[in-house]
Parts: structure tokens; C-alpha cells; sequence
């Protein structure tokens, strides 16, 4: 193997009477590496989606099979909660009623449900532990081979206390896959492509439950042990697929250089683009501006643990993304999954109501598209995402107001509260459910990311388990019996979530990861981080990575834009 390139480390001394840091290496040598950084930089920030396609055309092909991992969850999420309905899962996991009918207890339902939350933040912790160590590829291969074993106990489960360790021991690959999906898709492209390929995790999600759903209504015609053993055996198709697909993937060059294995980067990086056919291309230019970004996050963060995300700079990029996780549940997510229940009370039973909970579905793969042509037209993730909320939060106080109607119109208004269900999740995959994968993907510093994403959806899963708790007491007519009026619970929640994020969730669409990092040095406030004008490459050596009076880099704010 060819020999190392040098890191970026500095060395105290003293030059002219003064105390400053002096570079270890050359500096002739340090100015090249700057010089590529800014290049590399310039080229970035001038490159359209286009442009950005021809170029990563392999890095797009690999983050979208990596991110197909997140389908696996979504396909057991419309099967934990759809098999209540199967008259032989009951008849097998569940106990004989007064009514003479099978069902399973709520407290298994409870549990079923949180199993998989509980496995996932353990997963999620692990990520963050092993996948900076061991890279993103071994860590895909081991949760995947992990995962076809789980499987086989949940085809095989001879009671529910077996399915509740089987989900359990599922979540943990999950957690995994949610966390790494949405780090390399943002580690393997440049930044006119960050935002698309960090939300297609949400895609994915989407059609996972879309197939769940698709093959539990395939079921309804069964009446034995097959109609749940089936879907169960489905998931036996994803991982094989996917794991082949993994061993040839490109490692993260991002990780690559954080390992200082440079010439294995530049050779990842190699793989990801197609270099050949474009020859403004200059793999030593990205390469640089990498280290470049690397460096300036050991000179400005306070290490790469877990506890460090809680340090400096980094305790308020660790808020915003756990913050933006929790918005997805606290914006309404779980009580909008209860479509299919309130369709049912309006009539429509049988397959109908599933009919329209696949729509719902498709309306969330089809979401996920429509957020990126927003995007496209030039709206920013942080305006997409008040925009959500604003809307949200209305769809959510309308379903309230709806539960005024008079008990003679009831098929009326559960009518209308599932219509009004299917509004909510046309609104919220635009905006708030898509948007939230780019934001906390860019948010996090590149030195902790992994650490960052897996606390955020740590938190995204504690709020889960809450909401999970909560809203069957408030819909159930034998708890608290809210009904519609739950609408105005999570209505008022909703807008506690859009003041939180007008003023702590910055822009970070256009900035690479450097001036992302500087923005937060700076302690730039959120409202003004898209009318900020930052310059990584201005300054000394000096002040550059001496920590000096000025801090890392020139910050200056632009002329404010019109809307």
C-alpha cells in the first residue's frame, strides 16, 4: 500500500516573541491542501443538480440501496399493527373473551408496539459505538445477517411472549439501519444531491409499509396459520438482496479520512463518481476539502464520544437534532396512523378500510417526490418545515372541531376525520416527515455525526413509546374516549413544535460541512443562517487552526434577500 499522507497536526511554538501554533509539516504543503479544499469548495457550491447526477451517478445508486434497509422497518411497523385484525393471529397469540372471540390483550398489543422501540434505541447506541470504529459496510453486514436469524423467530413463534423477544431483538438492526442510511447517503454526495438522497430513507420507509399492508390484505382469504406466518416469511426477502449489494459497496471516504486512510479514500471516492468522464473532476481537490473539514472539527469540537455530543458547539446541534426526530411524532404522526379505525366506524369495513390505509401509504411514498420538486423550486428545508407545521397544525384542529358534530351525524364525521387523516399525511410528507431526514444528516458535525443521528432517533423512539401509550387511551371508547377531541392535543403540541423550530432550526441547504461548522462556532442564530455569508479559506494558518481571539473562520452577514 502506498504511503500515508501526512494529518493536519500542529505543534506549539514560538515565532517573533509570540505564542502560536506552527505546522508540523510543511507549509508550502499546508497551502496546497488549502488551496484544493477552496477549490473543491467552489466547484461544489457552482454545481447544479445536473451536474451533480453525472458526476455521482454510483454514489446515488449505493445510498438508495443502503437506504432500502429502512424498508425492513416499515414493513414490520404495518404488520405489528394490522395483525390485531386477523381472526387466526389471535386465535393463536391471542385469549378466548367473554364475547367468544379471540383477541390479543392490550397490554401485548403495548408491548408488541414498544418492543421494537426499546430494541431500536439499543441499536441506535450500539451504532454509534461500533460504526466509527468498524465503518459503515461491516457493521450493514453483521445487523443483516443478525436480522435473517430474527426472522426465523418470528415465523417459528409458538406464544406472544416469543414474538415480543423477537421484536426486540429485530429493533436492534432497525436502529442501526435508520442511523447509517441517512449518514452515508450525506457522506457520499456533494451537496446539490444531499438533500434528495438523505430523504429517499423516507421513501423507503413508505414502500415498506406499503408491502406490509399489500400482503396482509392478500391474507384476508386465509383461515390458518399460514395468513400470518406469510408476511412474517416475507421479510426473508430483503436482507439477502441487500447484503450481496453491501459487500461491493464503496466504504465512506468521510470515514475513510477520519481513519486517516487517505489512499483508500481517494480510491472510494473513485468508485462513487464517474472521475473518467469528467475531467473538471479532481479527486485530490475532494479529498482535501474533506481533511480540510476533518481538521477544523478536531480544532473546534471537544472530542468524537457520546459524551462529547453534550460539549461546546455540539450540545446545540445534538438538541436541534433530537428536537427535529421528536417533531415527527409531536406533530400528530400517531394519532394520524388511526385512519383505518375511524373509516371503520364510518362503515367501511373489510378491505376497504385497508384500501384506504394503503393509500395513505402510497401517499407517503409519493410524498417524499414531492418534497424533492419543492426543494428544486428553491424552498429550504427550514421553510419547508414551518410551512409543515403551520399546516399540520391546522388539518389536526380541524379533526378536533369535527368531533362537535351531533352523535346523528357520527358516519359523517368519521368520514370526514379519515379524510381529513389522509390531508394530514399529503401535508406532513412534504414537509415535516421527508424534510427531517436532510436536516438532522446536514446538522450534525461530520466528526460525531454517527453519535448525533443515533441520540436524535433515540429520542425520536422515547417519544414513540409515549405516543404508543397514550393516544389508544385517548381514542379508545372504553379509556378516556377523546375521540376527534385528541385533535386538539396534538394541535397545541403541534404548535409548541413550530415555535421551537422558527427559532432553533437553521438553513442548511447550499453550506458544506465546513461552513456548517463554522456557522455553529459562531454561534450564528437560526433565522439568520441563510443571509450569512461564510468564508472557510480567508484567513492565516494562524487563525485558521491556531483557536486564536477571532475563532476558525470570516463570518460576515449578507444583504437580507427578498422572499
Amino acid at each position: 500500500m502506498a504511503p500515508q499522507q501526512p494529518s493536519l497536526d500542529y505543534v506549539s511554538g514560538t515565532i517573533e516573541n509570540e505564542n502560536v501554533k506552527v505546522p508540523s509539516i510543511e507549509e508550502k504543503q499546508v497551502n496546497n491542501m488549502f488551496a484544493n479544499a477552496a477549490s473543491a469548495t467552489a466547484k461544489e457550491h457552482k454545481m447544479t443538480l445536473l451536474e451533480g447526477i453525472k458526476l455521482y451517478p454510483k454514489a446515488i445508486g449505493w445510498s438508495i440501496l443502503i437506504s432500502s434497509c429502512c424498508a425492513m422497518e416499515g414493513y414490520d411497523v404495518s404488520l405489528v399493527g394490522n395483525f390485531y385484525a386477523f381472526e387466526p393471529f389471535n386465535r393463536k397469540y391471542g385469549v378466548l373473551g367473554s364475547d367468544g372471540t379471540y383477541q390479543v390483550p392490550a397490554r401485548w398489543q403495548s408491548g408488541l408496539s414498544n418492543g421494537a422501540q426499546c430494541g431500536q434505541i439499543l441499536g441506535l447506541i450500539l451504532n454509534g459505538l461500533c460504526t466509527e470504529r468498524y465503518g459503515y459496510r461491516p457493521v450493514l453486514m453483521v445487523c443483516l445477517v443478525w436480522l435473517m436469524a430474527v426472522i426465523t423467530i418470528f415465523f417459528c413463534a409458538p406464544n406472544i411472549q416469543t414474538l415480543l423477544a423477537a421484536e426486540i431483538l429485530a429493533g436492534i438492526p432497525w436502529g442501526v439501519f435508520q442511523s447509517i442510511a441517512i449518514n452515508y447517503a450525506s457522506e457520499v454526495c456533494p451537496i446539490p444531491l444531499r438533500g434528495y438522497l438523505t430523504c429517499y430513507a423516507n421513501f423507503c420507509w413508505g414502500w415498506g409499509q406499503l408491502i406490509g399492508i399489500g400482503v396482509i390484505r392478500s391474507m384476508f382469504n386465509r383461515d390458518d396459520q399460514w395468513a400470518y406466518r406469510i408476511p412474517y416469511g416475507v421479510q426473508w426477502v430483503w436482507p439477502p438482496i441487500i447484503l450481496i449489494g453491501v459487500i461491493f459497496a464503496p466504504e465512506s471516504p468521510w470515514w475513510l479520512v477520519r481513519q486517516n486512510r487517505l489512499e483508500d479514500a481517494k480510491r472510494s471516492l473513485i468508485r462513487l463518481t464517474s472521475a473518467k468522464r469528467n475531467p473538471d473532476f479532481d479527486v485530490d481537490e475532494t479529498i482535501d476539502m474533506i481533511r480540510h473539514t476533518t481538521e477544523l472539527e478536531k480544532e473546534i469540537t471537544s472530542g468524537a464520544s457520546y459524551w462529547d455530543c453534550f460539549k461546546g458547539i455540539d450540545l446545540r446541534r445534538t438538541e436541534i437534532v433530537c428536537a427535529i426526530w421528536a417533531i415527527q411524532n409531536l406533530s400528530g404522526n400517531t394519532f394520524s396512523n388511526y385512519s383505518t379505525y375511524f373509516f371503520k366506524q364510518a362503515g367501511l369495513d373489510g378491505t376497504i378500510a385497508y384500501d384506504f390505509a394503503m393509500g395513505q401509504y402510497g401517499i407517503n411514498m409519493a410524498g417524499t417526490f414531492g418534497a424533492w420538486a419543492l426543494m428544486a423550486l428553491g424552498l429550504g428545508r427550514r421553510k419547508l418545515l414551518l410551512l409543515g407545521l403551520v399546516g399540520l397544525s391546522i388539518s389536526l384542529f380541524v379533526m378536533g372541531f369535527i368531533g362537535l358534530v351531533p352523535d346523528s351525524q357520527r358516519h359523517a364525521a368519521s368520514l370526514a376525520t379519515g379524510t381529513m387523516m389522509l390531508v394530514w399525511a399529503v401535508n406532513y410528507q412534504l414537509s415535516v416527515g421527508t424534510i427531517a431526514y436532510s436536516l438532522v444528516g446536514e446538522i450534525s458535525s461530520r466528526r460525531l455525526a454517527i453519535k448525533t443521528v443515533a441520540l436524535g432517533r433515540a429520542a425520536y423512539n422515547v417519544v414513540a413509546i409515549i405516543n404508543n401509550v397514550l393516544t389508544p387511551y385517548m381514542i379508545n371508547p372504553t379509556a378516556w374516549n377523546w375521540g376527534n377531541y385528541a385533535g386538539f392535543f396534538w394541535g397545541g403540541s403541534c404548535l409548541l413544535c413550530l415555535v421551537y423550530a422558527y427559532f432553533r432550526v437553521p438553513e442548511p441547504a447550499g453550506r458544506t460541512f465546513a461552513e456548517l461548522d463554522i456557522l455553529f462556532e459562531r454561534r450564528i442564530p437560526a433565522r439568520k443562517f441563510a443571509t450569512t455569508d461564510v468564508n472557510a479559506f480567508d484567513m492565516t494558518l494562524k487563525h485558521r487552526f491556531g483557536g486564536g481571539k477571532d475563532g476558525a473562520a470570516h463570518v460576515e452577514e449578507k444583504e437580507p434577500q427578498s422572499a
